[in-house]
């Protein structure tokens, strides 16, 4: 059964409701080293025991498209202060600049770019990959990552002045 125009109308507008943290997923294609991130805000942890996240990746995105070669994603947490680095990986694709050219970053655990400056961040395994509509689920297995500041985060409400550089 498919859901009609009000409900979807009135789902909208409950999820328009929720202020989600947004985070810069980073990761390296295992075939041919290409780097790629964008800025997402479809993440939650999902799991305690054995620890798990869920990263949920635009397929109109080119972090997508390499992270479908990729066996890692980097996931940094965005600070309140952080609309610039935001900008920089949600308002420009990665079809046309290297954002990695425009900012500070260094090599990771398994090759996965870790962007400077975004001092909370951790690297996952990819363990499951769902198709979630326009969206995949990437579920992440923690391997490394580093906790080095308590920030208050960049919130969806805060950053959706950020025009995508990609259509949605």
């Amino acid at each position: 059964m498919a859901a009609t125009d009000d409900v979807l109308e009135s789902f909208n507008s409950l999820m328009a409701e929720l202020d989600y943290p947004m985070f810069i997923v980073t990761t390296v294609a295992e075939d041919d080293g290409e780097r790629s991130g964008c800025l997402i805000g479809f993440a939650t942890q999902i799991s305690i025991k054995p620890p798990r996240f869920l990263a949920g990746l635009s397929h109109k995105n080119r972090t997508y498209r390499v992270a479908q070669r990729a066996e890692y994603l980097g996931v940094h947490f965005v600070p309140a202060d952080g609309k610039e680095v935001a900008e920089l990986f949600g308002s420009e694709t990665g079809d046309e600049v290297d954002k990695f050219e425009r900012c500070d970053w260094h090599e990771g655990p398994e090759g996965v770019p870790i962007v400077e400056g975004l001092p909370n961040w951790f690297v996952g395994r990819i363990v499951g990959r769902l198709d979630g509509g326009d969206h995949d689920a990437m579920i992440l297995e923690p391997i490394a990552g580093e906790r080095q500041a308590e920030e208050e985060e960049l919130t969806f409400h805060r950053a959706k002045r950020i025009e995508p550089g990609h259509a949605p």
